[in-house]
């Protein structure tokens, strides 16, 4: 298990489910102050540790034991988004390309790969992803895929 600092440190001191900084002085008793969350919904390998991440008390408390929500940014024009940490956990086992947002102009879609892309790398920091956004059925479909 790793210490707070240690945690804080390499994940830039910023929530992994927020996107919010962690102020590490802040009490770890306080909604926005830091704590660790071990990741339990990742499947590490036979006797490999619990991977752990950087949160928010309150963001850490409201995840609760159940699968992580990770929300697609208010600022967005998207459609039928995808849950992120699903994608994510998917395109990393198996690679490959998913269709992730359709968003009314390209302007829209172009606008989400970068927030996108942005957010993924600090969310799966050890995976290169990157975004293609086509034409399709009068609107733009952006896709994630692993490189």
């Amino acid at each position: 298990m790793s210490t707070l600092t240690e945690v804080g440190d390499r994940d830039g001191w910023r929530c992994w489910l927020c996107d919010e900084p962690v102020d590490p002085d802040m009490s770890v008793n306080d909604p926005r102050g830091p704590s660790i969350d071990a990741v339990t919904n990742a499947k590490p390998k036979k006797g490999a540790p619990v991977p752990e991440r950087l949160a928010h008390r309150a963001c850490n408390t409201r995840k609760g034991a159940v699968k992580a929500v990770v929300p697609w940014s208010s600022d967005l024009f998207v459609v039928d988004p995808a849950p992120i940490v699903e994608t994510v956990e998917r395109l990393s086992r198996k690679g490959g390309r998913e269709v992730v947002a359709r968003c009314p102009t390209h302007q829209d879609a172009d606008q989400a790969a970068d927030w996108l892309v942005d957010r993924l790398s600090r969310l799966a920091p050890d995976q290169r992803f990157a975004t293609e956004v086509k034409p399709g059925g009068g609107q733009f479909l952006l896709a994630l895929t692993t490189r």
